[in-house]
């Protein structure tokens, strides 16, 4: 089968699986593994003595910016929320006025209830009295 592929593909292939191999038998090796958790593990304290002496001289470390920059961009979004919320309010308010000015020239509901409640009066005197209900006091 190796035979129908062109040389080019046969060198890659056998390239590959040498590679392949050799990284096996690297991660097999327990001195290659015990090398990289120590060197795993010096990066880890080289990074706390580092947050260690950026606190001690009252330096904010990189990941004090990046909670920082976080809460910041949380209390932005809220804040954009509370502004949308307030926009909206505003558009209603808005509407409200428009609509109260354009029906200034239309009775208000109080000025209509003190004329029903005028002719109801009108009503109630006509038959306490039996005057008919055409004719005004």
């Amino acid at each position: 089968m190796d035979a129908d592929k062109p040389l080019h593909e046969r060198v890659v292939s056998q390239g590959e699986e040498a590679i392949g191999k050799l990284a096996q038998e690297l991660l097999e090796s327990s001195v290659v593994t015990g090398a990289l958790s120590a060197a795993f593990e010096t990066r880890e304290r080289a990074m706390r003595a580092q947050e260690l002496a950026l606190s001690a001289l009252n330096l904010p470390s990189a990941g004090d910016l990046g909670r920082i920059t976080r809460r910041l961009r949380n209390v932005s979004q809220r804040l954009e929320a509370v502004e949308d919320g307030l926009d909206r309010l505003e558009q209603r308010t808005d509407r409200l006025d428009q609509l109260g000015e354009s029906e200034r020239g239309i009775p208000t509901v109080e000025v209509r209830l003190d004329a029903l409640e005028a002719a109801l009066a009108r009503v109630e005197s006509a038959l306490a009295t039996d005057k008919p209900l055409g004719s005004q006091p």
